[in-house]
């Protein structure tokens, strides 16, 4: 199995990862709640594991200064800063519309999430092609990590265009459309990759970036909002377990 049937075969899978939106909704919200619970320490886990002991030691071994991948990594963190607030900007101005008495002003609210969903995917498609081309077992880790982060996301996905008016089979329908340009981002890195022997080099730290931004902005201040101290236990227990997750991966070079 070369390369590219790697690519094709994970970015579709994260694209069937779609789905899971309506198994979520199907879900009672007791249930839906426990099932978030150990799937976002265990997210926050595999992205800080893919990127800390795949994506940029493998960046570090191939680069000539440490330094310019420290920044690249940099570049990565913040360039998905700058795109979340640009997307919550928006975000915000949707939640205005859905708040609106008129049930029919929602229907913005689906077009924006799928936009800014397919933005996302792309990326990850861009990321997981990325990965695959320093190595199989990188690729491997990425596109688990980016499985489990994707869950709870799609999840949320679901639900907010079933509140926008959306039938469960044109919401699903729309949702795998948008899903699919991780197939984009993946053929982008293909045909781009080949002209720039640097790209991977430089779209492997990025990307690193990218993981330690989600996991520390996004997914731990979730995990935060749950003040039990009960939970503290298994909080560290899922992010160990993604973390080792990750460990056991290297073990496929």
């Amino acid at each position: 199995m070369n390369t590219t049937l790697y690519i094709f075969a994970s970015v579709m899978l994260i694209s069937l990862a779609s789905f899971v939106g309506v198994f979520g909704i199907s879900l009672r919200e007791d249930r839906l709640r426990k099932a978030l619970f150990f799937l976002i320490p265990l997210a926050v886990g595999a992205l800080l594991g893919d990127a800390f002991l795949h994506l940029y030691p493998q960046a570090l071994e191939k680069a000539e200064s440490s330094v310019a991948v420290s920044l690249i990594l940099l570049a990565g963190f913040v360039s998905f800063f700058v795109l979340e607030k640009y997307l919550r900007w928006h975000h915000g101005h949707a939640e205005e519309i859905a708040n609106a008495p008129a049930r029919a002003e929602t229907k913005h609210l689906g077009p924006l999430v799928l936009v800014s969903d397919g933005i996302h995917n792309f990326i990850d498609g861009i990321i997981i092609g990325a990965s695959y081309l320093v190595g199989i077992e990188v690729g491997i880790a990425t596109t688990l990590a980016v499985i489990l982060h994707e869950i709870p996301q799609e999840i949320g996905d679901f639900g907010v265009l079933i509140y926008a008016g959306y039938k469960k089979n044109t919401a699903l329908f729309y949702n795998f459309l948008s899903a699919l340009t991780a197939v984009l981002g993946a053929g982008f890195v293909l045909m781009f990759g080949s002209l720039s022997e640097g790209f991977a080099e430089s779209a492997v730290p990025f990307a690193a970036g990218v993981f330690i931004y989600i996991a520390s902005s996004d997914l731990i201040p979730e995990l935060h909002k749950n003040r039990e101290r009960k939970n503290l236990f298994y909080e560290i227990l899922g992010i160990t377990l993604g973390v080792l997750a990750m460990y056991f991966l290297l073990f496929l070079e």
